[in-house]
Parts: structure tokens; sequence; C-alpha cells
């Protein structure tokens, strides 16, 4: 599905900051920041992502903090029904 049919089907675009914990100095914090569209409220492309770093990363997750905000609504989309050619 391209970004404009996730938009026009309730995506939005998610923003996580991500800190985790270094495998070799667990006291230590460091973030990741990661951005995908998103569909609210279930999170269901975040909620992978997060499945997989616990899976398959070293760095245990300490906290995520994230963002959403929708794009366009289907309420925003109008079809033109004409055309205005300047020159």
């Amino acid at each position: 599905m391209s970004d404009l049919e996730k938009m026009l089907n309730g995506y939005g675009l998610t923003t996580a900051q991500i800190f985790y914990r270094l495998p070799d100095h667990p006291l230590l914090l460091q973030s990741y920041v990661w951005q995908n569209y998103d569909l609210a409220p279930e999170f269901p492309e975040m909620k992978g992502f997060l499945k997989f770093w616990e899976e398959k990363l070293d760095g245990p997750l300490h906290s995520v903090r994230y963002v959403h905000r929708k794009l366009i609504a289907a309420s925003e989309w109008r079809s033109v029904k004409g055309e205005i050619i300047l020159h």
C-alpha cells in the first residue's frame, strides 16, 4: 500500500523515542528514534518493531515515548471536477 493510501485509510505518522540499556554497560541508556506510518490506537507497526527488538537485539528496552499525528483524513480528500489551465 502506498503512503497516500495508508493516510486515506486512517494511518498517521508515528514517531517513537526508544530508550534501551547498553548490553556491555547496563547502567547507561541509549536512545533510538523510530518513525513509520501506523494505525492508532492499536499501533501494529510499532508493536511489531518492539517485538522484533526484544527478540533479536541485545539491548534490553527501558522505555518508549511516542507521538502520533494524522497527516490527512478521508474527510479532507476531495474529488476535483474541473481543471483550469493558464498559458
